[in-house]
């Protein structure tokens, strides 16, 4: 379980209004152990260095005064820290009591050191990683998974194979965030395009994202790094390496099962699992992700042609003081207006004079008319007549043996008579339609609960089993009491 022991509450020192601070305490002590060229690479630092480590960062980052905290009320108030050390001392205690750093005693020297714990370090890089610079090369992670396959084909090492399989799983992961990005970027315009004063720093950071970001990035993996181009190679060595040895095969799947003791199922392979989920992985980066990817990044381009529309017209109305004119004539009364109005309008009217060309006067060409020529059938007697006479009997069977739940309620309500009740052996059977509502009398039952107040109660006749009319069209059937009953409420 992760939060347990020391990080029973984690993220705390990120929820406060001074989790700015901590986070660039945190981004600046991962560069000072791992990133930077004077790095100590994982190295414990003493407490000395890393209060001198947060003291710098604190500098840079400001306190955020919406936030809140627990502890707010008795550790957290305004003016509580009086000098950067205390405050540093101060972080430094918050992140090692809720598991962001440990310390370390040297049992013969008797001092402090101070490093990430497994947990800070990993939670930590995605801030670094936001941050960096550095041109991304994750559209890369196709050519990867080419690349990892081959070795493992060629020489038989499993940890190509895993490698190729972690590749494949980031490629979906890198469509995912450049998605992400391109519609949090067109959010920030459609917010900045609101404000007039905030349209020039849009265009500016379209312009530096398409020179920064979509350049070096997406355009690759557009075109040389498509993960389309590289699907097939990929499926190829794929299929290799299925029709491998069976020795081959089985070392590959004995090593698996020693390293991924947890992906090992009885009767499933873990070399097939693998590779049919790097095949799969593919299809969908290919068949779902890249077109939402193309989807995205014409959305955003649309976006900034609109930016790019309203600078050009702001630029036009640079000195044009229609909207003051507007705003002055609105402050004037009624004649005033309509009289400056008429000035304006006599003196923007410009005569145009010129003479019609005899050229240009046509009559108009007649509209065509097309006549459909259909070619009358006459043959009737080339019409198969036992064909017809068929298709007009199979017609009048079905229209005869039709049953229609009307007809067959307004047959027992014409028999039910002045005591509401009426057994179907006292049913007349006088027509075929007689026959089909007394040979479906007993639907009525599944047919019940149109009314609220009144309903049909069928009850078994334990009379003769034929009697009456029906004993001429049945064989042996069975009778019924039909009685019109009051709801019980």
């Amino acid at each position: 379980m992760f939060f347990e022991q020391e990080r029973g509450h984690f993220f705390r020192p990120l929820t406060g209004k001074y989790r700015a601070q901590v986070m660039e305490c945190l981004r600046e002590l991962y560069q000072r152990l791992y990133s930077s060229s004077s790095a100590d690479y994982g190295q414990a630092l003493a407490r000395d260095t890393m209060l001198e480590i947060f003291q710098e960062a604190l500098v840079r980052a400001p306190a955020l005064a919406d936030g809140s905290d627990e502890d707010d009320s008795d550790d957290l108030t305004e003016g509580r820290f009086r000098t950067s050390r205390e405050q540093s001392v101060w972080v430094l205690n918050q992140l090692q009591e809720h598991g962001w750093i440990e310390k370390q005693v040297d049992q013969a020297t008797l001092q402090s050191t101070f490093a990430f714990t497994r947990y800070g370090r990993l939670f930590t890089e995605p801030f670094v990683a936001e941050s960096r610079s550095m041109a991304r090369t994750r559209h890369r992670n196709t050519r990867n998974t080419r690349n990892a396959l081959e070795s493992f084909l060629e020489r038989g090492d499993i940890y190509d194979l895993l490698d190729a399989y972690e590749y494949s799983e980031r490629i979906i992961s890198d469509f995912t965030d450049v998605i992400a990005e391109l519609e949090e970027r067109k959010r920030d315009l459609v917010r900045e395009m609101e404000d007039q004063l905030l349209v020039q720093r849009a265009s500016e950071a379209f312009f530096d994202f398409m020179e920064n970001r979509f350049q070096p990035d997406l355009s690759v993996r557009l075109s040389a790094d498509n993960v389309e181009k590289h699907r097939d190679q990929i499926s190829q060595l794929i299929a290799g390496i299925r029709k491998r040895d069976k020795t081959f095969k089985a070392n590959a799947e004995r090593r698996l099962r020693e390293l991924l003791p947890e992906l090992a199922q009885e009767g499933q392979s873990v070399l097939w699992n693998i590779l049919d989920g790097i095949d799969q992985r593919l299809r969908n980066a290919s068949d779902i992700m890249l077109p939402a990817l193309r989807k995205a990044l014409q959305s955003f381009t649309k976006r900034a042609d609109i930016i790019i529309r309203q600078m050009s017209y702001l630029a036009s109305q640079q000195h044009n003081d229609v909207l003051a004119v507007c705003k002055h004539l609105a402050g004037l009364p009624e004649a005033q207006q309509n009289a400056l109005l008429e000035q304006a309008g006599e003196r923007m009217a410009v005569p145009e004079i010129a003479l019609v060309d005899p050229a240009q006067v046509r009559l108009a060409p007649p509209r065509q008319r097309f006549i459909a020529s259909a070619a009358v059938d006459e043959g009737k007697g080339d019409v198969d007549m036992d064909a017809r006479r068929d298709i007009y009997i199979q017609q009048v069977l079905d229209q005869a043996f039709l049953i229609n739940q009307q007809a067959l309620k307004q047959y027992l309500r014409r028999h039910l008579g002045a005591g509401n009740k009426v057994s179907s052996r006292d049913l007349p059977i006088e027509n075929a339609q007689d026959f089909l509502a007394v040979a479906h009398a007993i639907g009525l039952g599944a047919a019940d609960g149109l009314s609220s107040e009144f309903t049909i109660r069928i009850s078994y006749d334990p009379g003769e089993h034929n009697s009456g009319a029906a004993a001429e069209y049945f064989t042996r059937k069975d009778h019924f009491i039909f009685e019109l009953v009051e709801k019980e409420s």
